[in-house]
């Protein structure tokens, strides 16, 4: 291996473990309330009746600090380039999430919340490994991206339902509030969507966007395999 592979691949290392450092710490913060700050809980816990610009607020702010929600629309939108793909691969994955998170919530279909945020873990993997064009390469075949997309998508928000399960809604105005909660989602969604859109398109303009485009797959794949494992470890905990 030349001295521009080996530097190639410590710096890979490197990434991958200081990714590995961030999502433990931020995995470890989240596991008191599966992914509800405190003062959310309470919120929940103390609500009455409809509240829709909280549960608005509140859907944004669960998009926003959702890591393994952006992981995955990040993989998603990685190789977009046309608006109009953008429109159509988001679309699904909202119908997904959107169908979950309300029949989760309004009708009590129940999951193991563990085992649904393994499966979101394994989103991210999913589409790293589609963006480095892994299953042509290496199982010769190509599925197809848009099922696929909401299909996880589904996953995804069985994850937000599962969340919501937990802190015990008040049924007095529950379906307006999901309903805002879910609006709050979307709009905290298109915010960070824009954001990742911007990022992208400035560094598709340089020269080193392709060339380092499987290494930066290669670090959502590990960021996917993290989510995977501390949840499984968690389901084992749990049942022990």
């Amino acid at each position: 291996m030349d001295r521009a592979a080996c530097s190639a691949v410590r710096r890979w290392s490197l990434s991958v473990g200081l990714l590995s450092a961030l999502l433990l710490v931020r995995a470890t913060d989240a596991a008191a309330a599966h992914g509800v700050a405190q003062d959310d809980a309470s919120f929940f816990l103390t609500n009455v009746g409809a509240a829709i610009g909280p549960f608005m607020y509140l859907g944004a702010k669960h998009m926003f600090t959702g890591y393994d929600h952006l992981l995955f629309l990040v993989g998603v939108l990685f190789f977009l380039y046309r608006i109009r793909d953008v429109v159509a691969y988001v679309s699904l994955f909202t119908l997904g999430h959107s169908v979950t998170l309300l029949a989760g919530v309004l009708w009590g279909v129940q999951a193991n919340p563990f085992i649904v945020d393994a499966i979101i873990g394994l989103s991210v993997v999913y589409k790293a490994f589609d963006n480095m064009d892994g299953f042509r390469r290496f199982l010769g075949f190509q599925p197809n991206t848009k099922i696929a997309v909401l299909v996880f998508g589904l996953f995804h928000g069985f994850g937000l339902a599962t969340t919501l399960q937990e802190t015990a809604i008040s049924q007095d105005g529950l379906l307006t509030n999901m309903l805002s909660f879910n609006v709050g989602v979307e709009i905290g969604q298109i915010l960070a969507l824009m954001g990742v859109l911007i990022a992208l398109s400035f560094w598709r303009t340089r020269e080193g966007f392709l060339k380092h485009a499987f290494v930066t797959n290669g670090l959502l794949m590990a960021g996917g395999f993290m989510l995977m494992g501390y949840q499984i470890v968690g389901f084992f905990v749990e049942a022990s």
